[in-house]
């Protein structure tokens, strides 16, 4: 369709050519569903757009995840619109209209490349890819071998086309090709010989040296500039950047064209080599201070979360131990409860099993307080310590650069005191030394010299505040930084103690999941009565209900105390036997089965009520896909695991259960 075929109107990528594009690509059952529930291009890991006449390459920006796009048979002049495929691995141009190689740049990732059949005369603008294995160019206008050479910095390139462009005619192309890319194994759909190879490299070593002792050089300088860039970064982050050496004090004159002047008079010279090296030593005192102070920073921050994570740590396995022993010691109750000979005493031994969780909650969050006070000494002491830092790295970069600022005045006094005896000697035609005509002329009045000295201290003076403030100012940005941050651990630690869902890191379940609608199905009618999700699991295991697991999220998480301590699990029930077996239970311990009448969630999934404790039952929804015929049960354990049937295709239920994991 490339090249000259203009018998159909150009097309632009517009959000309907998306969707069909799409859906073609799907079977019919999951294509159906799709068009129920919409498509999110986000999701979208292969995008084929041949064959459509599209003139600009635009509205590609929604597949953040794509891997593998196809746009070839179209018209495209240009290459465009590609930077927010980051993740692109597979990248199909050919036959089309392109003639300059651009655009690319964020591809970092690319592997495949095809731009056969275009009218490209130079390959360029590829550096970035050097993740590239597969290139093919054949068919264009390539003319030059030394195209070929441009290809040597892509060290993973093993398969190469190049058939039908110009070049291909030199008498030596092949050989030239496989001498300079060593490492080719295919060329032009067939594989490099080793006789070939080693043909090519005895033909071409004098000039493929050259080219290697060229690169190495290139190289080095690379590596030596990067190592540079390194350390000026770390040198950033202690706020020294540019004070190890002669840089403050050679910006303190880069611009004073009045200090350039003096510099002529005699003795200025000395004095100005004098200050230099004095200036110079109280920068590199400052430096080598500033370095150990953020060094100091980072222990003291990483001793803070290191004693964080052992309090938390240490909570998190008292709560496992209290949990994994009250199980221990109730693992018959149930079976005790169930073979009751009265009602009354099943009753009864429910009512004291009750008791038991009340007890096991009330220990639980005692335990959940003791780690928030830890916690909040923890915070203190650290703020304190903070504090001290920031005041005594402060006072300290005042006092060095207040010697920068005394050595200035210093150097003021004595240059002044030069200037004069210049002017005098001047005046008196004792002045023996040759010196530039304009230095001269202001030589002749002394109101004239006084003020070019004194603008060029004032200027000198300016120069040495400003970096004390950049220096100071980072400070306090970082100071601010922490402190900040201290402060939201602070609040999320105080929502850590609640009634009702669990929290994840302080917040609420639900806020961190804004995809997700967390709904209670059922709580307890006495608020007094603690959840009871032990119970309500122990019920659904005796009964050994199967599942049905079409997309299973699980991970082994304690982000805090309170998580290890609910953890969700979701069951499908598969036969009318499992329903009848579970009324059995909820019968059991004092509940009802009833249908759920709110559509907005579940209409199939019944709901327990009356007397059974299940504070924490609740009950996920996704953006309208239904959760058909699920039982939700929240069980105090040690492990994450949810199963759900999800109405929707692979893709999304992978994606939502990516999600949930990625924001646990």
């Amino acid at each position: 369709m490339s090249q000259s075929d203009n018998s159909f109107e150009p097309n632009v990528i517009d959000d309907e050519m998306l969707q069909k594009a799409v859906e073609e690509q799907w079977p019919e059952d999951i294509r159906k569903l799709a068009k129920a529930e919409g498509i999110n291009f986000k999701d979208v890991m292969e995008l084929q757009l041949s064959f459509r006449n599209i003139l600009q390459i635009d509205n590609l920006w929604q597949f953040e995840y794509l891997t593998k796009l196809q746009l070839d048979n179209n018209i495209i002049e240009k290459i465009e619109a590609l930077e927010s495929l980051v993740h692109l691995v597979w990248l199909d141009l050919s036959f089309n209209n392109i003639e300059v190689i651009e655009g690319l740049d964020t591809l970092v990732k690319l592997q495949d490349l095809s731009l056969y059949n275009n009218r490209i005369s130079k390959i360029e603008h590829m550096d970035t890819l050097q993740e590239l294995q597969i290139f093919s160019i054949g068919k264009n206008n390539l003319t030059a071998l030394e195209n070929v050479v441009y290809l040597r910095r892509f060290k993973n390139l093993h398969t190469l086309n190049l058939t039908g462009n110009p070049l291909c005619d030199e008498e030596q192309y092949m050989l030239f090709v496989v001498a300079h890319l060593p490492d080719l194994v295919y060329l032009d759909f067939k594989l490099v010989s080793d006789t070939t190879r080693e043909v090519a490299i005895s033909n071409y070593h004098y000039l493929t040296d050259l080219l290697e002792h060229e690169e190495a050089q290139a190289l080095a300088q690379l590596e030596e500039k990067q190592a540079q860039q390194k350390e000026l970064e770390y040198h950033k982050t202690a706020f020294v950047e540019y004070l190890n050496g002669s840089f403050l004090f050679d910006s303190l004159y880069a611009e004073d064209t009045e200090a350039a002047k003096l510099a002529y008079l005699p003795g200025v010279d000395d004095l100005l080599q004098a200050y230099r090296k004095d200036f110079v030593s109280v920068c590199e005192n400052l430096f080598n201070y500033c370095l150990k102070e953020h060094e100091k920073r980072e222990a003291e921050v990483s001793d803070f979360y290191e004693g964080l994570h052992e309090v938390l740590t240490a909570n998190q396995e008292e709560g496992r131990r209290i949990i994994l022993d009250f199980e221990n010691q109730n693992k018959t109750r149930l079976d005790e409860i169930h073979h009751a000979s009265s009602h009354d005493t099943a009753e009864s031994m429910r009512a004291e099993y009750n008791e038991d969780i009340l007890q096991l909650s009330e220990t639980l969050m005692t335990l959940e307080m003791q780690m928030v006070d830890q916690l909040e000494e923890l915070i203190k002491e650290f703020e304190r310590n903070i504090a001290v830092i920031a005041s005594t790295f402060t006072e300290n970069v005042k006092g060095m650069m207040t010697q920068c600022r005394d050595l200035e005045n210093r150097h003021h006094e004595k240059l002044l005191e030069i200037s004069i005896s210049a002017l005098e000697k001047s005046l008196k035609d004792e002045l023996n030394e040759e010196l530039p005509d304009d230095v001269r002329e202001f030589l002749g009045d002394k109101n004239t010299i006084v003020n070019m000295v004194n603008k060029s201290h004032k200027i000198h003076l300016l120069k040495i505040s400003m970096r004390e403030c950049d220096i100071l100012l980072n400070m306090y940005r970082w100071e601010a930084s922490v402190k900040e941050k201290v402060r939201n651990l602070h609040a999320h630690m105080k929502g850590w103690v609640t009634d009702g869902l669990p929290h994840v890191a302080g917040a609420p379940l639900g806020k961190l999941l804004p995809r997700l609608c967390w709904r209670p199905l059922c709580c307890s009618q006495d608020p007094n009565k603690p959840a009871g999700s032990l119970l309500g699991f122990n019920l659904f295991r005796l009964f050994k209900m199967r599942l049905i697991e079409t997309a299973t999220v699980s991970k082994r998480f304690f982000s805090t105390s309170m998580i290890s301590r609910s953890s969700w699990i979701t069951h499908r029930f598969q036969s009318s036997q499992s329903r009848s077996a579970m009324g059995q239970a909820a019968a059991l311990s004092g509940c009802t089965l009833q249908q759920n009448t709110q559509q907005e969630c579940c209409p199939s999934a019944p709901v327990l009520s009356g007397t059974f404790q299940a504070k924490g039952i609740l009950l996920p929804s996704c953006h309208g896909q239904q959760i058909k015929d699920t039982y939700c049960f929240c069980k105090s354990t040690r492990s994450f695991v949810s199963s759900i049937t999800l109405a929707g295709s692979p893709s999304r239920v992978q994606t939502w259960s990516q999600g949930v994991m990625a924001q646990l």
